[in-house]
């Protein structure tokens, strides 16, 4: 059955065909009969009013509107050579259905305007004998109703296709939206994982390189320096290892978060153990916080770590010999301002403001992204007398 189905629905102009054949049959032998029985002669524009109304059944899905006008055409004959009902008439309902539900709108008025009309004039043209006025008002009346359920039974298809086609296309649309925005989240992260691993790369393995250099230097005169340094570049080495396991396993599928090695964000509770590192690493940092510290949205916590860290590793790389830098952690009522200034006159400030901590334009880039994140304000430039400046208003949010 479920075959057959799928057959008839690929295949409607057969089953129109099916009954246009059944119809057009009944009416030859109505045609037949109808001088036998009522003594008259059906004349012969029955014949092609039978025939016409049958291709209005054949063909009413290819052409709505065409056999709609042919069946209005083909009733006005009807009317005018006296051509009394007949079985195939029932095509009249069909088009009115197929009009209201296929065609378009002005067919689907002139439809329900044909059908609403068509029994009034058929009972003016054949009127019934012995019958009251009241009687041939309600006999219209009742011929009128399979014509008015025909057009609303067909608008009521419209209406749902319209609907269907509606839903189908908001789906399609909402999908092209959801991957849209996959593509968009997906871009977002990555841009995330290639600033956090440029702020890990920089800084950490800048404070490796400054250390061993120093511990070259005084390898064979203080072999207990020099000891520190490795040391240090050790436990620089393996934070950062610890920091890019935690960024690569982001990109992997399937990875346990509980076997360990990750390490949480930082925040600004680490900045004392980072400009410890720099200190350690040569750098003298004067660090102070002003206000009351209180708890911060992570976001807003990794932030600040990322652009203390950035831009001290600016310093050391870019500031030249005998630089210093200085700290300044606020916390006002309505947000966090930092403030890192550095006397250094190694380099050219363009280095700063072009090639930030690797030279290659991501190191200032990277601070406006990620304070444009959290929706706060950045300002980076030369000092007056030379150094460089970066101060940044972050915006807190009650913590829930």
């Amino acid at each position: 059955m479920q075959r057959l189905y799928d057959f008839l629905r690929r295949h409607p102009t057969w089953v129109d065909g099916f009954w246009a054949f059944v119809l057009l049959g009944m009416s030859g032998i109505s045609l037949i009969s109808m001088p036998e029985a009522e003594g008259r002669d059906p004349g012969v524009a029955s014949i092609p009013v039978a025939l016409g109304l049958f291709v209005v059944v054949l063909l009413r899905r290819r052409a709505t509107e065409k056999m709609l006008v042919l069946a209005a055409v083909l009733g006005f004959l009807q009317l005018v050579f006296d051509v009394e009902l007949m079985p195939a008439n029932f095509a009249m309902l069909v088009i009115v259905y197929t009009a209201a539900a296929d065609g378009e709108r002005w067919a689907s008025r002139f439809a329900l305007v044909g059908g609403l009309c068509a029994a009034p004039l058929a009972m003016m043209r054949w009127p019934a004998e012995d019958t009251s006025t009241f009687s041939l008002i309600l006999f219209t009346m009742f011929q009128i109703v399979p014509f008015a359920l025909a057009w609303v039974l067909g608008d009521s298809i419209r209406t749902r296709r319209a609907y269907l086609a509606q839903l189908e296309e908001r789906a399609a649309r909402l999908e092209r939206e959801r991957e849209a925005q996959s593509k968009v989240a997906v871009a977002a992260e990555r841009a995330r994982i290639a600033r956090e691993l440029h702020d890990v790369v920089a800084h950490n393995v800048s404070v490796m390189v400054v250390q061993a250099d120093g511990a070259a230097y005084v390898l064979d005169a203080a072999p207990d320096q020099a000891r520190k340094a490795l040391e240090t570049i050790s436990g620089t080495g393996r934070q950062a290892l610890a920091e890019m396991r935690r960024l690569l396993g982001v990109l992997r599928t399937g990875e346990p978060e509980e076997s360990g090695e990750y390490v949480p964000q930082p925040d600004v509770e680490q900045l004392d153990e980072l400009i410890e590192q720099v200190r350690t690493a040569g750098l003298p940092v004067d660090y102070k916080v002003e206000g009351t510290p209180r708890p911060l949205p992570s976001g807003v916590e990794l932030t600040a770590y990322r652009i203390v860290q950035e831009a001290l590793t600016n310093t050391r790389k870019h500031g030249g010999e005998n630089a210093g830098a200085s700290v300044r952690l606020v916390y006002f009522d309505d947000g966090l301002g930092l403030l890192v200034e550095d006397d250094g006159k190694g380099a050219p400030h363009e280095l700063y403001e072009d090639g930030g901590a690797d030279g290659c334009g991501h190191g200032l880039i990277g601070m406006r992204e990620r304070v444009g994140m959290v929706g706060g304000t950045l300002d980076a430039g030369p000092r007056p007398g030379g150094g460089f400046r970066i101060s940044a208003l972050l915006p807190l949010k009650p913590a829930h």
